[in-house]
């Protein structure tokens, strides 16, 4: 009787212990956040290998290096004007997409004439900057490469994953923001 309960004990004391947490079956190491570090450096490699061939092959046009990471030209530049656009200015401009094989995805007559207000509607990075940088009447052209452009997501539609774009702008005017 004694062993009877002592094992009766033992099996309930047994069954009613709380199951352990289980370890997890892997560790994160950080390796997708190196490889894709690595990727994203190879990628941009590739991209300025193609902007400087660009600029190589049209050695009459003087690019400047912004400090944003594209390059630029200008067809038109204007010395006297010191007016750029700031947070709230609308500007207004036309422009046209292409490839960096000079295919046009976007024509300018197809985009038609644009409205901004800078900083506070969606546009894609590289010509929010580029368009902080003009004066009005002035017309550049851009090359992003394409973390200033569409990125990864591309732009659902016409412009797929990490496509570098050519971009060239008229900046019709500005309209600065009133202070009420």
């Amino acid at each position: 009787m004694k062993y009877i309960t002592l094992f009766i004990i033992a099996v309930v004391l047994f069954s009613c212990k709380t199951p352990e947490a289980r370890q997890p079956e892997s560790v994160q190491s950080g390796s997708f956040y190196k490889e894709s570090a690595e990727r994203n450096k190879k990628l941009n490699a590739r991209e300025r290998t193609k902007i400087e061939a660009i600029m190589a092959q049209n050695p009459e046009y003087d690019y400047v290096a912004s400090n944003s990471g594209f390059w630029y030209r200008y067809h038109t530049k204007v010395e006297m004007d010191t007016t750029t656009a700031s947070f709230g200015d609308i500007v207004n401009f036309t422009y046209n997409v292409k490839d960096f094989n000079g295919n046009t995805i976007y024509s300018e007559k197809e985009l038609g004439n644009q409205t901004y207000i800078m900083d506070q509607q969606e546009i894609f990075t590289g010509l929010r900057e580029g368009l902080k940088l003009m004066k009005p009447t002035e017309t550049v052209t851009f090359l992003f490469p394409s973390q200033k452009a569409y990125g990864y997501y591309g732009d659902k539609n016409r412009i797929g994953t990490n496509i570098p774009l050519i971009v060239k702008v008229t900046l019709n005017n500005i309209t600065q923001k009133t202070n009420n």
